[in-house]
């Protein structure tokens, strides 16, 4: 069944890689439209010209503005909040502009939603989210928790539901360290930096974030936090990947970052529940009775299980590790879109 058909989809900060992405997505899923609401004219103008596509319409705003995201509402099934501001050391340096869009943003979001009963809101989040070190990671966290204490509210004055995707690095995307190293090699860089020579992260291709969140949607009942279970890298791999001859420069881990990174915490454990191909961390609360045993089966008719105690899915204890070769090949494949 093609839960998007004739459904208008709205994405914040839908002008960036990921809402890019998606839109090709949902127009193979033969939605009815799809809104992209953003703030950046310039970028808006050359998105339509990309697409060239009727389906598609354009929004100006900021959901640091509620009205504005009320107007832009209307008549809108499905929301796919993709707009924050994610630079680690820009939030630093800019903590108040940082709280205004991630965590201001996400409850005008959320309160628009529910003004025009729209009938899903999934927002992506990080895994600089999980046990957060830097400001950026600790806004994405009060955003999700945001998100999922909603569906309070939409019990009681409305039938919205609001869920969360938490992943990793994406392959490739604007601001990764792939695009980073590649400008450094193509101006001839005597050497690469690297933070340090243990540091892992996880991995995951833009295509394969964006038809995650898609699944994710489908599958939603209001309230948990979906994982995808995807491969991690040495960064020193991935320098050595590009070109294995430039030499590289220690040059230390930077404000706010951590040598790896965690998508399930271990405190978490207890409401994690794992499927063949993603976690699912259900609230820590109940929105109705009984309502916690729903999610340990998705609509595929999967059953999920518990992991186990002090469970942690952390970039450096993943199971599934990329060779230099195996990321050679991903790197040849990934074009920056």
């Amino acid at each position: 069944m093609n839960v998007f058909k004739n459904k208008t989809v709205m994405i914040t900060g839908g002008t960036g890689s990921f809402g890019q992405k998606c839109a090709v997505e949902l127009l193979k899923r033969d939605v009815k439209k799809i809104i992209i609401f953003s703030r950046d004219e310039l970028k808006q103008f050359e998105m339509s010209n990309k697409f060239n596509n009727k389906k598609i319409r354009y929004f100006l705003g900021d959901v640091r503005d509620q009205g504005r995201l009320e107007l832009a509402l209307q008549k809108v099934n499905y929301v796919i909040h993709a707009a924050a501001l994610k630079q680690v050391p820009a939030a630093e340096y800019n903590p108040i502009e940082c709280i205004k869009t991630n965590i201001m943003g996400a409850e005008n979001v959320i309160r628009a939603s529910l003004k025009n009963n729209v009938e899903k809101v999934l927002a992506l989040s990080t895994d600089k989210a999980a046990n957060p070190i830097n400001l950026y990671g600790a806004t994405k966290l009060c955003s999700d928790k945001l998100m999922i204490s909603a569906n309070f509210y939409a019990n009681e004055t409305s039938f919205t539901k609001f869920s969360v995707v938490r992943y990793g690095n994406v392959i490739g995307s604007r601001g990764s360290v792939l695009p980073f190293f590649k400008s450094l090699i193509d101006k001839n860089s005597k050497f690469l930096p690297i933070t340090d020579e243990k540091m892992t992260r996880f991995w995951i291709s833009l295509d394969e974030g964006v038809k995650f969140v898609l699944n994710s949607l489908n599958e939603m009942i209001g309230g948990e936090l979906f994982i995808p279970k995807c491969p991690s890298i040495k960064i020193i791999d991935l320098a050595k990947a590009l070109n294995p001859n430039i030499k590289f420069k220690i040059t230390g881990i930077r404000p706010g970052e951590k040598l790896h990174e965690v998508l399930c915490p271990s405190e978490t454990f207890r409401d994690t529940i794992e499927f063949k191909k993603y976690f699912l961390i259900k609230p820590l609360i109940e929105f109705k009775k009984n309502h916690t045993e729903k999610y340990y089966k998705n609509k595929n008719g999967e059953k999920g299980k518990k992991v186990k105690s002090g469970f942690i899915y952390s970039s450096d204890r993943n199971s599934s590790f990329l060779s230099i070769n195996e990321i050679k090949n991903i790197v040849k494949s990934t074009k920056n879109f």
